[in-house]
């Protein structure tokens, strides 16, 4: 059976909010495992090993996000960082997402309130594509 609901994914490399259109709220956030702590306790070691940490910790953050939106027809993802932009070529790289509509759009750090609106917003002004 085959949904026709959207969803935006406002993400840094520490959380995603995931709102879908038209609800109006964050109806989930998934916070990355690649803390600060990790990342200084990783870094002790040695830089090779803190990187490859850091990876390792992405794409299990990444594998959570795609396992939360397979589900979704069209994809807005917006964020300050280059995450947005990561998950994006990871999305790419499943064959599950080819038949996703995935949108991505810069945005400085907003609130919860200006994410939802920006989510409403981005998809009225697409709603055809």
């Amino acid at each position: 059976m085959e949904t026709t609901a959207w969803i935006g994914v406002w993400m840094d490399y520490s959380k995603a909010n995931l709102i879908e259109y038209g609800e109006g709220e964050v109806i989930q956030t998934i916070t990355s495992s690649f803390t600060p702590q990790k990342r200084t306790a990783s870094l002790s070691h040695s830089e090779s090993g803190m990187h490859h940490k850091e990876q390792q910790l992405h794409t299990q953050y990444f594998k959570s996000i795609a396992d939360k939106i397979i589900k979704y027809n069209k994809v807005l993802l917006f964020g300050p960082t280059d995450a947005k932009l990561e998950f994006h070529h990871y999305l790419a790289g499943n064959p599950q997402f080819k038949k996703v509509n995935i949108g991505v759009e810069p945005t400085d750090r907003i609130t919860n309130n200006q994410q939802k609106a920006f989510v409403n917003d981005y998809f009225k002004k697409h709603r055809y594509l």
